[in-house]
């Protein structure tokens, strides 16, 4: 009897354990080859794919050559069975549950042309510009600025008692 219940048992841990939920998001663009980066980490050529721990948000750079590069931020969302109460159903389920999520991207033709090189550097070059200007101060102007206030103040002598 104790052999009976002790296997029932080991069957319904090996069953409850044999489950899990394959994550992963598929890449395909047009035209297709185009090189794909999520998170800085090289996928690799569309179409193409990669499994994922979490869904969530990732950073995303397409490049193919002679067309614009992509760079994106995009959510990976989960199905239903990522949620509270369901995502504990889906990961002891004796099956396989796959979510695939699926980015796909129009590349545009690059214009190389000479004046649309200019504008684009003009446009970066402007771009650099307005974020340098609103930079905080380094440190060093912060103590400059402080010793500045400290040498224009009056000299002030503590109170007699």
């Amino acid at each position: 009897m104790h052999a009976a219940i002790a296997s029932l048992a080991l069957a319904a841990t090996l069953a409850s354990t044999s489950g899990c939920v394959e994550r992963k998001i598929s890449f395909t663009s047009t035209p297709p080859g185009a090189l794909v980066w999520l998170n800085e980490r090289e996928i690799g050529r569309t179409p193409c794919e990669t499994e994922i721990v979490y869904f969530g948000e990732y950073d995303v750079r397409v490049e193919l050559d002679g067309f614009e590069p992509i760079v994106t931020h995009r959510a990976a969302d989960g199905g239903a069975w990522e949620n509270p109460p369901l995502d504990f159903f889906a990961e002891i389920w004796p099956g396989k549950v796959l979510s695939e999520t699926l980015f796909h991207f129009d590349l545009v033709t690059r214009d190389d042309s000479e004046p649309a090189l200019l504008d684009r550097a003009t446009m970066l070059r402007d771009r650099i510009e307005a974020e340098h200007a609103a930079q905080p101060e380094t440190g060093q102007e912060i103590l400059d600025d402080l010793k500045n206030e400290v040498e224009d103040r009056p000299a002030q002598t503590p109170a007699q008692f």
